[in-house]
């Protein structure tokens, strides 16, 4: 049986994780989207955007710190 665990194997193929069961949607009668919706796409790219803003700052206070000790 499938569980609703969140599986990050698919990050980078749209931006995040899918969340679910693995097994792609082949129970009897299930139906499974293949798509994103524009608002979908938007809130993943959102967070994508956070993630990014949150590495940078993260290098630059790396870059700072390695800086101040040359």
């Amino acid at each position: 049986m499938c569980s609703s665990a969140t599986h990050g194997h698919n990050r980078g193929h749209d931006w995040g994780p899918r969340r679910g069961c693995c097994c792609h949607g082949h129970h009897p009668g299930s139906f499974h989207r293949h798509f994103l919706t524009a608002a979908e796409k938007k809130a993943r790219l959102e967070e994508y955007l956070k993630e990014l803003q949150a590495e940078v700052k993260a290098v630059e206070e790396r870059l700072k710190e390695l800086g101040e000790g040359a």
